[in-house]
């Protein structure tokens, strides 16, 4: 008989236990899942290119973003952090694949990066560890929504943890409404129906809002799409946003 529920942490980890492991993406048990996505490079997958997020280019064009300590949260290949090491910034990057890093870090070698550490692993076991604030930003595309309801705990203490005061969080995330990337279910509904995280959860500007209603928001908009040819990475399926901690 298991009578061991004592902490929000035992309360995470017996949720998390609800799931099949192969339907984890983003704990440990997730590595081989995003091991095996990442080993093909030649897929033509539109973020496996070396080109950073549009929204987080104009940011740093503006002058919004200055420099700092900047950390990737499931950095991938590191194309954004590769551009964020470019341009000046100290950036710590992790990932739960390996495959993943080991691009990355071919990346950096090869534009002589020396300003950016990959770290592979959970990044919320790893903070306050190898992940050590503050950080100036913290920046998501693509993990966020590959959570389920319950992390958002993990998440937004992760963000007290690390973000620094007056440090800004940009984020990139499935929009509701664009076609089927990301499951609309209900937080109520996704834990009754038991279902899978579908490829990732898609989420509304109000639900965005309420959920980093902490932060004061500078940004919220559809993504910009890029055409091939570009320099950078955009689809308008996907939300990106900027927030700024007071």
């Amino acid at each position: 008989m298991d009578r061991n529920i004592r902490t929000v942490d035992d309360v995470l980890a017996l949720l998390d236990g609800l799931f099949a492991p192969e339907a984890d993406r983003w704990t440990g048990r997730g590595a081989d899942w995003w091991d095996d996505f990442y080993a093909d490079r030649s897929r033509p997958v539109p973020f496996f290119a070396a080109r950073p997020d549009e929204s987080l280019v104009a940011a740093v064009e503006r002058g919004v973003l200055g420099g700092g300590r900047a950390l990737d949260l499931g950095c991938g290949p590191g194309r954004n952090a590769l551009y964020l090491a470019a341009r000046g910034f100290d950036v710590d990057a992790v990932d739960l694949s390996s495959t993943a890093l080991d691009w990355a870090g071919e990346r950096a070698r090869e534009t002589g990066a020396d300003n950016v550490r990959f770290h592979h692993g959970d990044a919320f076991a790893l903070a306050g560890e190898d992940l050590t604030g503050p950080y100036d930003l913290v920046y998501d595309s693509g993990c966020f929504h590959h959570l389920p309801p319950h992390r958002r705990v993990s998440y937004l203490a992760l963000l007290e943890q690390l973000l620094a005061p007056g440090g800004l969080f940009g984020l990139t995330c499935f929009a509701a409404g664009a076609g089927g990337m990301g499951s609309e279910l209900s937080d109520t509904d996704f834990y009754r129906e038991g279902a899978g995280l579908r490829g990732g959860l898609a989420y509304t500007p109000e639900a965005l809002r309420g959920i980093f209603s902490g932060l004061t928001e500078l940004e919220l908009r559809r993504m910009r799409d890029e055409p091939e040819e570009s320099e950078y990475f955009g689809r308008s399926f996907l939300w990106t946003g900027l927030f700024q901690r007071a």
